[in-house]
Order: structure tokens, then sequence, then C-alpha cells
């Protein structure tokens, strides 16, 4: 073995640490401003967190000089100590720490999601504990609860639209919001209607849509739908074509369509 395959391990080492120190010294640079932000925030009693794109507060020149190609990268270690925030029940610093890691690189879909879900799903379970838990507080303050986070959810996936506004998870993660968080069925509908029109959207959201015009009390206008939505439904068992059609006939039973009148799946 030659002295320079001796020493070129120890040089991909070196190279790996110092970039590790890179990374981490530019997540620690763009992240104390975001925490003092956030930490500011909740002193004042404002349960906003700020949304806001990075380049507000750091400004972005600073982030492409420091991260230039290591975006991707200082995202993947942020969205590491993301997770340790979270799994603190950190607000403040989970707060920073979502608006860092959207902002440094908002292509994955993953981000905007999961950290909607924290954000719409956990932190109200936080802040209800913190304030007493489920059997001090009364349904209408952990309703009001619940309310202010699902809207700070939705502030966060409004951003996501910006960058993917043909993501067909991203329209479906909102109408979840509004139907599971805010039982907004008026709501939740046009966004689970959206997702279904949507390349590559799961079949099962344009089944949510019409069950969400029945609970809306739109009967004709889901029996319209399921309609058309079988006859557009490709051959693929995932589809549940068979689900579509007895949905139809129920639909035909309670708005005593018949005979000629009823729907043909040949036409």
């Amino acid at each position: 073995m030659n002295l320079l395959q001796t020493e070129r391990p120890l040089l991909l080492k070196l190279q790996a640490g110092l970039l590790a120190v890179l990374v981490l010294s530019a997540t620690a640079l763009v992240l104390k401003p975001l925490e003092e932000n956030s930490s500011r925030a909740l002193q004042a009693g404002q349960v906003e967190l700020r949304m806001d794109a990075l380049d507000q507060s750091v400004g972005q020149g600073v982030v492409l000089g420091v991260m230039g190609g290591l975006r991707s990268l200082v995202a993947d270690f942020a969205w590491l100590e993301l997770n340790r925030k979270w799994e603190a029940r950190d607000r403040a610093g989970l707060g920073a720490m979502i608006q860092l890691v959207t902002s440094i690189d908002p292509r994955p879909e993953f981000f905007w999601i999961n950290s909607a879900r924290m954000v719409g799903y956990d932190v109200p379970h936080w802040r209800i504990a913190a304030a007493g838990g489920y059997q001090q507080l009364s349904t209408a303050e952990q309703e009001n609860i619940i309310a202010e986070q699902a809207e700070q959810a939705l502030v966060l996936l409004e951003r996501a639209l910006r960058v993917h506004p043909q993501s067909p998870r991203l329209k479906l993660e909102v109408g979840q919001i509004y139907l599971n968080r805010l039982q907004d069925f008026e709501s939740a509908a046009p966004w689970f209607l959206a997702a279904s029109k949507e390349k590559n959207a799961p079949y099962f959201v344009a089944r949510i849509y019409a069950d969400l015009l029945l609970r809306l009390n739109r009967p004709a206008e889901a029996y319209a739908f399921l309609k058309t939505l079988y006859l557009e439904l490709p051959d693929d068992p995932m589809a549940q074509a068979t689900i579509v059609l007895e949905r139809i006939r129920e639909l035909e039973a309670e708005l005593r369509i018949e005979g000629a009148a009823a729907f043909s799946p040949n036409p």
C-alpha cells in the first residue's frame, strides 16, 4: 500500500468532519434569531408563532451565502433538531425549527406535512396539558386551543401550496385539518374535491368528498358526483369501483330514483 492509499481514508474523514462542522455552524447561525423571535412571542402571550419566510428574520442573502449548495443537507440536520424540539415539547424551538427547515429547503412535501401535523395535532395537547389538563379546562377552552393551532397549521400549509400548488397531498392535508380538527365540513369539502382532481391523487379522496356532501345534506349533488366518478375510474382494484357503485345504489334508494332514471354503469 503506497502513501496516497494510506492517507486517503484519513483525508475523507477530515472532509466529512469539516462538512459536519460547516453544516452545524450554518444551522446554528440562522436558528438563533428564529428561536429568539419565537420565545419573545410566547413570553408576550402571543399564541401564534411567526411562520413568515426565513429572509424576514435573518436575510435571504445570509442563508444563501452561508449554506450555498449545502441547503438540502442543512435542512436534513435541522429536521433532526426539529424532532428533538418536538420530543421535548419545546413550542418556541419547534416553531423556529419549522420556519428554518421549510425556508431552507421547501421542496420536500414531507417537511411541510409533518410540521403541520405537529402544529395542528400535537401542540394542542401540550398546551392543554400545560394549562391543567383536559379535566381542568372547559370544552370551550379546549376547542379554542385546538382552533388556534389548526389555524397555524393551515397558515403553514398555505405557504406550502405556494411552493407546490398542484400537490394532492397538501390539499388533502388542509381538508383533513378542517375535517378532523375543526369539524368544519363546509370548508373541508372543497379541499377534498381539489385534491381528488390532481394527478396521482389517492382514489379514496373522491369518496370522502362524496361523504362530505352527504354530511352537508346534499345527496343529489353527491349522487351526480359519484356517477361521474364511477365512469372515470380506471380498471384498478385500488379504485374500489364496486364500493362507488354501491353508494350510487344507496343514494338511488334514498332519492327514489328507479327504472330508466337509475344509473347505468355501462352506458
